[in-house]
């Protein structure tokens, strides 16, 4: 099972490409696409889920062209667009039935398959209430479950927690997770919590090209003796934000307590501490945005 994207690009118009020559080889896991807002993450998912046509490069699935043959690749999918919609009167049973028969399954085969996805996105208490009355993290799992109705080898997820509440992104993250096994999960967020909880790979990409693409292990090794943290005063924070990255701050009784990525040490009291991905990927970030 391989997913294989070769200099893939989409210009929307002639001065702005979404996606730019991005390259990508996947197996199964669960694969974090990372980056900011309007970085490519659903421009690079709506080509694959065969919704946008890219203006170069191709998009292959265990070696089949999905570009000029997309039913390869449709036949194993399961996608869960960002904006994601219900029909509010309709039951969740009704909902995937619904959906089950415009995917063409079979009637009495995707009523088992209902209910088995129920169970697993632990809605089986709520089938009989309109998806009107669902919170976002409910209508989220009812979402996971209709990409799942056809037990897709390639499930697609775009932005799955963005508006749930804390404990509906918990319950969300551990059913991508335990929805991995032999089958790849690719997942875009800008919530780095996200992707460091249940990611076994992640891919880092702005403005439409791929910065960084490696285990979490192998990115927090890239950021090792380069992150700092020690107390300033406030009135000089505005100051050291022009000279260095900044990923986080606490305000103490003596100061703010800053943490600073930089390649050597930014102040004499500054000791050194463990990396964390969030420094990595804001230092890739912003890297990134730095003219080539």
């Amino acid at each position: 099972m391989k997913l294989t994207i070769q200099h893939l690009s989409k210009q929307y118009r002639r001065d702005f490409w979404g996606l730019r020559d991005f390259d990508l080889e996947l197996g199964p896991g669960v694969i974090g696409l990372l980056g900011p807002n309007g970085a490519g993450k659903s421009t690079l998912m709506r080509m694959l889920a065969t919704i946008t046509r890219p203006t170069q490069g191709s998009i292959l699935w265990n070696g089949a062209d999905s570009i000029k043959s997309p039913d390869a690749i449709r036949t194993v999918l399961g996608y869960l667009p960002q904006d994601f919609g219900v029909y509010p009167n309709l039951t969740a049973v009704e909902f995937l039935e619904y959906l089950a028969a415009i995917k063409g399954l079979d009637a009495k085969s995707s009523r088992r398959r209902i209910d088995e996805l129920l169970q697993v996105v632990n809605l089986v208490d709520a089938v009989k209430r309109p998806l009107g009355s669902y919170s976002g993290g409910m209508k989220q799992r009812v979402g996971i479950a209709q990409a799942l109705l056809n037990d897709p080898q390639l499930l697609i997820v775009d932005e799955p927690t963005v508006g749930l509440d804390p404990e509906e992104r918990l319950r969300f993250r551990n059913l991508l997770s335990d929805l991995s096994g032999q089958r790849i999960v690719l997942f875009s967020t800008h919530i780095v919590s996200d992707v460091e909880a249940i990611a076994t790979e992640i891919v880092i990409i702005h403005k439409g090209r791929k910065l960084q693409h490696r285990t979490p292990e192998q990115l927090l090794q890239t950021l090792e003796g380069k992150v700092w943290q020690w107390i300033v005063a406030s009135e000089t924070l505005p100051n050291l934000k022009q000279k260095h990255i900044i990923s986080g701050t606490i305000r103490r009784e003596n100061g703010i307590q800053v943490r600073v990525v930089s390649e050597t040490i930014p102040a004499p009291d500054a000791e050194s501490v463990p990396p964390s991905l969030e420094d990595v990927y804001l230092h890739e970030v912003a890297q990134g945005a730095v003219p080539k």
